[in-house]
């Protein structure tokens, strides 16, 4: 399989879904996120076990979220993804309390593969935007 379908096959089993136990499907022993401003895990090295915990930490306040692929890009040893993300705010984010309000955020992603696995990523996104309608929907 080629590393774009692995990284829409991971985006829509794992970050959609929520199937944290494909996990060990789609992640390298070592996952390394070297750029990720505003996420808890920015610089983080995780194994397997860590990666499960931080999606499941993630997806918690936003159960139903959902990535749309905008669009790939591959080089050698990575992919590109732009993104559009949203999901229903039902739980606690940065001690604000659930709003039932969607939520919307774009960013980039560039996914590092080693083999067949992926093994970090480097992001942008609008984490401004999402706290933004957060303190909006207070």
């Amino acid at each position: 399989m080629n590393k774009q379908a692995i990284l829409r096959d991971f985006i829509e089993t794992v970050w959609n879904q929520g199937k944290i136990d494909a996990i060990p499907d789609f992640i390298a022993a070592q996952y390394h996120i070297e750029h990720d401003p505003g996420d808890p895990w920015d610089g983080q090295r995780l194994d397997v076990a860590g990666f499960q915990n931080r999606v499941a930490q993630s997806r918690a306040p936003v159960p139903d979220q959902c990535f749309d692929i905008q669009a790939l890009f591959d080089s050698d040893d990575s992919v590109c993804m732009t993104w559009l993300w949203h999901g229903t705010h039902l739980g606690e984010i940065a001690g604000i309390p659930p709003s039932g309000k969607t939520l919307r955020m774009s960013g980039a992603t560039v996914y590092r593969f080693d083999g067949q696995r992926i093994s970090g990523h480097w992001q942008v996104a609008d984490r401004l935007g999402v706290f933004q309608q957060l303190q909006a929907n207070r």
